[in-house]
């Protein structure tokens, strides 16, 4: 069973929260968070990259001069990707770079994920988070309370728009809720905050996964 300390906004421990080992896994899904990782990265391109073939540059096919007898090399037709303003040979043309990734694969990679930050301390509860205006200052002040001095994900079980607001001008700070969060944002923020609610859904998400994964 392992135990992750709750703190209030002001930095102050007001209890533990622990988390069944059985629906942690730390010994095996290293792979597995690579091909997620990779794929979600391959998703956001946008593959719309697009050459024309000398078969769709505008132009005549009228030859540039005669086959023989110029001293000149042979040549064709002016669309050709010897010359300059024809046609692009093997050049990219729009495509979809999805990779699929079994689903079972996906929730291995998510517990190893989690996991992972579990084990090296990464992952910081916080009773609640609640800001009642929007405010940068007060946003920067509890990041300072909390020690935090790195890149941070904030993962609450409901967005709050006072929320949102406050973080978007700290650079290095994203807002997502536990439902939504993905292998992607564990590996790229140093710290993981969460509020219990937050953590309550994603300890339901680990149960469900592990029982995917079984």
């Amino acid at each position: 069973m392992s135990e992750i300390k709750v703190f209030d906004m002001k930095g102050s421990s007001v209890g533990s929260v622990e988390v069944d080992d059985a629906i942690l896994e730390v010994k095996r899904g290293s792979q597995a968070v690579h091909d997620v990782v990779v794929a979600y990265m391959a998703g956001l391109r946008r593959g719309t990259a697009s050459t024309l073939r000398k078969g769709e540059v505008a132009g005549s096919n009228k030859k540039p001069w005669r086959q023989k007898g110029t001293g000149r090399a042979r040549a064709g037709l002016r669309q050709s990707p010897v010359w300059r303003g024809g046609g692009v040979a093997f050049g990219p043309h729009p495509r979809s770079f999805e990779k699929k990734i079994n689903r079972k694969v996906a929730a291995l990679a998510f517990r190893r994920a989690f996991s992972d930050k579990v084990a090296t301390g990464g992952v910081r509860i916080v009773d609640q988070v609640v800001i009642k205006e929007p405010s940068t200052k007060v946003f920067a002040g509890m990041l300072k309370t909390l020690g935090i001095k790195g890149t941070v994900i904030f993962v609450v079980d409901k967005i709050g728009q006072n929320l949102v607001l406050s973080a978007r001008n700290i650079p290095g700070v994203e807002i997502t809720d536990a439902r939504n969060l993905s292998v992607y944002q564990l590996l790229r923020y140093t710290d993981v905050i969460v509020d219990k609610a937050g953590m309550d859904q994603i300890k339901l998400r680990l149960r469900k996964e592990d029982s995917k994964a079984a």
